[in-house]
């Protein structure tokens, strides 16, 4: 699988945001282009400990067994839930929420490992650097096919 944190796929990665444009049409889902660059960063900065989140009672319950399955080497299925944190519905200027994702992305990338934060994850609970590092990864690039990138 891809890391974010190899420089060349965290290129690709940030090649595709950058290829996104403001009247790009979502292939399934409501979020409008500029909504899903939003909702992408939100969870970035749950990674790297800028947003924190409490643990909810179904992700104490529920959260291992769903992590299991979406860090298989699939992708990411249509239609999964989102938490209430990342649900991103007033409007957004596309060019401000491209270039901050795209800055969040390369700064995930250069603080590597070290740079995660050391808190379970809010739904998932304990996670290892490679985890974080998957589970971005494959959330970019399913919102990013979302709209053709």
């Amino acid at each position: 699988m891809p890391s974010i944190f190899q420089p060349t796929d965290s290129a690709e990665i940030v090649k595709r945001i950058q290829s996104l444009r403001p009247d790009a049409e979502a292939q399934w889902g409501k979020m409008q282009v500029a909504q899903m660059l939003a909702h992408l960063q939100q969870s970035v900065r749950v990674a790297t400990g800028d947003l924190k989140l409490k643990r909810a009672l179904i992700g104490i319950l529920f959260g291992r067994m769903a992590k299991k399955g979406l860090t298989k080497p699939t992708p990411f299925k249509r239609g999964l839930p989102t938490a209430p944190e990342f649900r991103i519905s007033d409007a957004r200027d596309f060019a401000s929420e491209q270039r901050k994702l795209v800055e969040l992305v390369q700064r995930f990338s250069r603080g590597g490992p070290a740079a995660l934060t050391k808190e379970q994850h809010p739904f998932f609970g304990s996670m290892t650097s490679e985890e974080w590092d998957l589970l971005q990864w494959k959330h970019l690039d399913h919102h990013l096919r979302q709209f053709g990138a």
